[in-house]
């Protein structure tokens, strides 16, 4: 059963035990003290145990899960466009959108967002644009 190996070494060490004072007040082996801080593995009688011993709820021995931050890599992507998108295009002068964001996803972009430029430039003033797709992927180390 896994054990917050780091809490129990930051209890010892509060209390200015040694690893032999702790396994006495705990009533348990140096060698399990000594396995429990090296490879983090406890019996429920020893957490019991260890958890008596410091004076603390036998959950606070329970393992903190440590949260990796995700990193993740981003770009843009332009799609031609012959007529604004906007002005009522028929469907044979569409992008084939299918093909172009499978192209990218085989190299492990995602989709997050498509912008037209005439959205963002006004949609009356007669401009015409690409669409810009907006891409991620996660950073792997």
């Amino acid at each position: 059963m896994k054990i917050n190996a780091g809490l129990v070494l930051e209890l010892r060490n509060r209390q200015s035990w040694s690893q032999e004072e702790l396994a006495l007040a705990a009533g348990v082996n140096l060698r399990t003290i000594q396995r429990i801080e090296k490879e983090a593995s406890a019996s429920l009688q020893t957490k019991k145990a260890l958890a008596a011993a410091f004076d603390i709820p036998i959950s606070d021995l329970e393992p903190q899960e440590i949260l990796k931050m995700k990193k993740y890599e981003y770009k843009t992507l332009e799609i031609q466009s012959k007529e604004g998108f906007l002005s009522g295009l028929k469907k044979q002068e569409l992008p084939d959108f299918e093909t172009i964001l499978n192209k990218e996803g085989q190299d492990g972009w995602l989709l997050i967002q498509i912008l037209s430029p005439e959205l963002t430039q006004g949609v009356w003033s007669g401009k015409t644009g690409n669409l810009l797709a907006l891409l991620q992927r996660e950073v792997t180390e």
